[in-house]
């Protein structure tokens, strides 16, 4: 009887991963179990034994580079998996690409793995890796997505996210607060909390409590926050904590004293979409515009270096000149630092697509140029107010020496999360600065979205 003296080589496993942060989080938990199981990852399509596709299906737009993505990966590779919110769709996809192996929803790990499992068979041999390995991220080391929940209990008529994703389902506060410590001790140095609705974390388990370091924590946000603030990094310092998805619930006034305090992000990230009562109506949203911007001007006043960020869908069926104007005015005296727009995309499945009164393409057009406009003023205005001020700073990313020897680095203010807001252009940094780094920067200049500012000395 001959014994194997070598280990067979890994099955290897490519991916391709769209959509939001949730969507990426999902990715991280994929590889993470496929690693435990003995697979390795390809850099690119020719050495993947299978290539999965994490799929976004929120908008129609997203759907398209979500076929487009399976389509690039069939060509390139040919065997593909797919994964994610579009895949809710599955039929969709097999007349697009019948090619694909597999088909599964979105946060569905058990089933990937046993598509990646019966079309990649793992191919460990007697001899396994013991040593307990640690979660993959997709992230840099020194910044993490923590997912609170999945689903969502509203029932917004443009969005379909019940649909692909379920009711809320929230995770029990001891393992929230075990993965953000373990975050934490590897090495991050900024949480980022996502979900579908921040603010409504605990809702469906009725807010149970846990046993948490000799005392009890309830699955709250409040409650939550504060416990995320009380983290330290390996070399004592206090993490950025920063809260996405919080729907403006009257809890909310409660986390505000813990940004004053140090202890969380001075940031909030609040899905508006609109302020026009009528047409927050039409979405099926809370309409109480006016006691949001009562509640802008008291959390200000507790922690005047709140960051406020937000999106907004501009042409929703029914939207009149009048209402657009409404939203315009309410930008104005809210002063967001942070906003994005959105042209209104019919979703198949969402109950705003027979709504009356559809905006034509054009007046979308005209009117998210004019949002844009008066955002980016806005932006333009609030950070050259920083011009002059030593704010801290997160490095992401450090230069190679320019013909003179400066080096410049890239960052971010604790009023820009990654990817979404605005960054910190830094000039002449030491060669010793490396990304997850937290320094003090003097702001020089500004324009409307980014600053530029040196280490302060």
């Amino acid at each position: 009887m001959n014994t194997p003296t070598s280990i067979p080589d890994q099955k290897k496993i490519g991916m391709v991963s769209l959509g939001c942060p949730k969507a990426l989080v999902d990715s991280e938990r994929i590889l993470t179990r496929l690693r435990a199981d003995g697979y390795a990852f390809a850099e690119d399509y020719a050495g993947a034994d299978v290539v999965l596709v994490n799929t976004c299906g929120f908008l129609d737009s997203a759907k398209e580079e979500s076929l487009a993505a399976i389509g690039e990966a069939i060509a390139e590779n040919g065997r593909v998996i797919v994964t994610g919110c579009m895949g809710e769709e599955a039929d969709a996809i097999r007349a697009a690409h019948p090619q694909v192996l597999a088909v599964t929803g979105a946060h569905q790990y058990e089933q990937v793995v046993e598509a990646v499992h019966t079309h990649a068979p793992p191919s460990q041999g007697p001899f396994v890796d013991l040593i307990p390995q640690p979660d993959i991220k997709l992230t840099p080391r020194h910044y993490s997505y923590l997912k609170i929940s999945e689903g969502c209990n509203h029932s917004c008529a443009f969005c379909i996210i019940p649909d692909l994703r379920g009711k809320l389902a929230s995770r029990r506060i001891d393992a929230v607060l075990r993965e953000a410590e373990k975050l934490v001790a590897a090495g991050t140095k900024e949480l980022l909390i996502i979900s579908q609705d921040t603010s409504a974390y605990g809702v469906d388990i009725r807010h149970e409590s846990r046993t948490w370091k000799g005392r009890e924590v309830r699955a709250h946000m409040t409650d939550m926050a504060r416990e995320l603030g009380g983290l330290r990094t390996p070399e004592g310092q206090t993490p950025w904590v920063r809260l996405h998805y919080v729907y403006p619930y009257p809890h909310v006034d409660q986390v505000i004293p813990l940004m004053a305090e140090g202890l969380l992000t001075p940031y909030l990230d609040i899905p508006f979409q609109h302020a026009s009562p009528k047409v927050l109506k039409l979405m099926r949203r809370p309409a109480n515009e006016a006691k949001v911007l009562e509640r802008l001007k008291a959390w200000r006043a507790i922690c005047p270096d709140i960051a406020i960020r937000s999106s907004f869908v501009v042409g929703f069926p029914g939207e009149t000149e009048e209402d657009f104007q409404y939203l315009l005015d309410w930008l104005e005296e809210a002063q967001l630092d942070r906003v994005g727009a959105f042209r209104f995309e019919p979703v198949e499945g969402a109950a705003a697509n027979a709504l009356p009164d559809q905006v034509p393409e054009a007046i979308k057009e005209e009117r998210y140029a004019r949002i844009m406009e008066v955002t980016e003023r806005i932006s333009a205005a609030k950070l050259a107010a920083k011009v002059g001020r030593t704010l801290p700073v997160i490095i992401d990313e450090v230069g190679e020496p320019d013909e003179d020897g400066d080096i410049g680095a890239t960052g971010r203010s604790q009023a820009d999360a990654p990817e979404i807001d605005g960054a910190v252009y830094l000039r002449n940094v030491p060669e010793t600065l490396a990304p997850g780094a937290i320094v003090e920067v003097t702001i020089e200049d500004a324009d409307a979205h980014d600053l530029f500012g040196v280490i302060a000395r």
